[in-house]
């Protein structure tokens, strides 16, 4: 009989939970059926195993992951909206460190709920570009430029990696300033404050 008031949703968000505190590459679904109370033959009455678990995971993650870019970027546009959707982006990976990682998985293409929310991500960063002038192929050349620095910059951060002596909120924001100056001067874009 599964536990009252257990369900996938239920799972799912305790996995993310578990997840924050002892990182994504040590959720086990014997560490969730344990954190939830039930043996682990009864956690598969909600979930299919460990692939499904990861993978409705991250459709959780990347929903969260653009909820927060898309609100940041609201009225904003250039620079401004770049460096709060950055920031946003940052915030999230550094509050969740347990989900963050679930996040980069590629979205499923059987779960019309995960392809979305890894398109409203995406959606937020062409929506920038537009206003730096980068459309069409250039756009996805950007989306990853803007993916490559930021991802780098939070997973590097993540790490303990950033050992020189110099404030690593003030390198974040250059890195920020000299986005923006590279989609400004990006060929075919046009010039933005």
């Amino acid at each position: 009989m599964p536990r009252a008031g257990l369900n996938p949703q239920v799972v799912v968000r305790e996995a993310a939970l578990l997840a924050d505190e002892v990182g994504y590459q040590k959720l086990t679904l014997a560490a969730l059926a344990n954190r939830l109370g039930v043996a682990l033959p009864s956690l598969y009455k909600h979930i299919k195993g460990a692939d499904a678990l990861a993978q409705q995971l991250s459709a959780l993650a990347t929903a969260e992951l653009a909820e927060e870019m898309t609100t940041a970027a609201a009225g904003r546009s250039g620079q401004d909206a770049l460096r709060a959707v950055a920031t946003a982006y940052r915030s999230y990976a550094r509050r969740h460190p347990g989900r963050y990682p679930a996040a980069q998985r590629v979205p499923d293409p059987t779960d019309p709920a995960h392809v979305a929310a890894g398109q409203r991500a995406v959606d937020v960063v062409y929506a920038i570009l537009r206003g730096y002038g980068i459309e069409g192929d250039s756009a996805v050349d950007g989306v990853r430029m803007f993916r490559a620095a930021v991802h780098g910059f939070v997973a590097l951060e993540a790490a303990g990696d950033f050992g020189l002596p110099r404030e690593v909120d003030r390198s974040f924001d250059q890195m920020i300033v000299a986005l923006s100056v590279a989609f400004a001067a990006w060929p075919g874009g046009a010039d933005v404050d």
